[in-house]
């Protein structure tokens, strides 16, 4: 919230970078959230949701050093009792200290998990991106065959199509793993000594700390040098070229387009082997595409976390700010959303006294309604239903109280019948 100035009164606003999520945008969220959760489950995810908040070391350890969430965008706390916690920046660490916690290796493997929620990060607002913002999340863990990490894109890119996007491409490489990404590191800590004159002060000290992170810089003149830096693939060890090679040819079997980007590392360090992002081209002339997913393949992440042993895992974020605020989304309506058919008036205190009775009788035949219950007269009531555009009304007076009836009014043409209590469920199904 905002300082308050005493000479003006109290300016109330949400933080910097975060909003309230009201009226049809918020059901677009719902919507979504909805669609991507019965996606998910036909391709063989369970729900899994884990606390908003962590301990911090889950993160430092996870996400690694020389990452922007590290060293400048993560929220912590410490607490009464001296524990540092943070706000989650993500949700693959979480869920990885959840499968440990709960001993899920005892479990057929893989274990295959969706979540959704909030996330935060103390990033520079912009439009499409924020402080606080929603990702889903799809993630299988227990399993390094390829075919895992091409089920998890297959299932995310099937919840953005759902969700209205077209033209979905992918970029993808792959970083090798403990076996193989030793030499490439090396060769590429070589080349960007070369360059060192003409690295940025944030990537030469990147380059102390983390030289991948220098692939994903945001630096205009690393990018130009970054054209020229030695690719991953290359030196992939044999088991990694055979894990990339087929996970392509099952991209090119679903008919998936991909861009092989040598560049392409992501910000957190637990990645190994396969990473990607997706983008979504725009119909617009001129404009660049969106990115609205990523993810990849990570093995080491469970030890780590101070797991016993190794665990591969991979999985795709999705951005669902981005999804519902693209021109393409769908506007998906949630399930509970039912426009109600039938405004309901009360008039006096006899019916006043019984009418939260009729409502319940409605909800359980699953009859929406709108009502106004706290206005008494009937001018009021009727105004506010011919406002929101209500097809019918029940009217429930001191007369309708005393002989168990209703009053149905037929908006567009003022016509009404008076009908029993007990008939009112049978009358309101022959209505159109």
């Amino acid at each position: 919230m905002k300082k308050i100035n005493k000479n003006k009164g109290t300016e109330v606003a949400s933080p910097k970078g975060m909003r309230d999520l009201m009226n049809e945008e918020y059901y677009s969220f719902q919507g979504l959230f909805e669609k991507a959760q019965e996606v998910a489950v036909y391709y063989g995810f369970k729900p899994i949701e884990t606390p908003m908040m962590e301990q911090e070391e889950i993160f430092t350890t996870s996400i690694g050093e020389g990452t922007d969430i590290i060293d400048k965008e993560m929220y912590t706390l410490k607490t009464k009792g001296g524990d540092h916690l943070a706000l989650r920046p993500e949700h693959t660490a979480p869920l990885m200290r959840a499968y440990i916690e709960h001993g899920m290796q005892t479990m057929p493997q893989p274990v295959m998990f969706y979540q959704y929620g909030p996330v935060f990060r103390h990033d520079k607002p912009q439009r499409g991106r924020y402080r606080q913002f929603w990702q889903f999340d799809l993630d299988s863990l227990g399993n390094d065959k390829s075919i895992m990490d091409a089920l998890v894109i297959k299932a995310g890119m099937s919840i953005l199509e759902e969700a209205g996007a077209k033209n979905l491409s992918i970029d993808i490489n792959s970083i090798g793993d403990k076996e193989c990404r030793g030499a490439y590191l090396r060769e590429l800590t070589s080349y960007y000594r070369k360059h060192i004159n003409s690295l940025p002060a944030v990537d030469r000290e990147r380059l102390k700390i983390n030289p991948l992170r220098i692939l994903d810089s945001k630096e205009e003149k690393t990018k130009e040098i970054n054209e020229s830096a030695p690719d991953s693939v290359s030196y992939l060890c044999p088991s990694c070229k055979k894990h990339f090679k087929e996970v392509l040819e099952y991209l090119e079997e679903m008919n998936i387009p991909y861009n092989i980007n040598k560049n392409l590392v992501r910000g957190l360090s637990y990645y190994t082997r396969t990473v990607f992002e997706v983008y979504t081209e725009s119909e617009e002339e001129g404009v660049l595409p969106v990115q609205v997913a990523s993810g990849g393949h990570y093995d080491y992440l469970a030890k780590q976390l101070g797991g016993k042993k190794d665990v591969p895992g991979v999985g795709f974020s999705i951005g669902v700010d981005r999804v519902v605020g693209a021109p393409w989304y769908k506007k998906l309506s949630p399930r509970i959303l039912k426009k109600p058919k039938i405004y309901f008036i009360q008039l006096g205190a006899e019916a006043k006294l019984k009418s939260l009775n009729i409502i319940e009788i409605l909800r359980k035949a699953h009859i929406p309604i709108a009502q106004s219950l706290s206005k008494d007269s009937l001018g009021s009531q009727l105004a506010i239903a011919e406002k929101l555009s209500i097809p019918y009304a029940l009217i429930f007076g001191v007369k309708e109280a005393l002989d168990n009836s209703v009053i149905v009014r037929d908006m567009s043409n003022r016509s009404q019948d008076t009908v029993k209590l007990n008939k009112l469920l049978e009358y309101l199904k022959e209505l159109k």
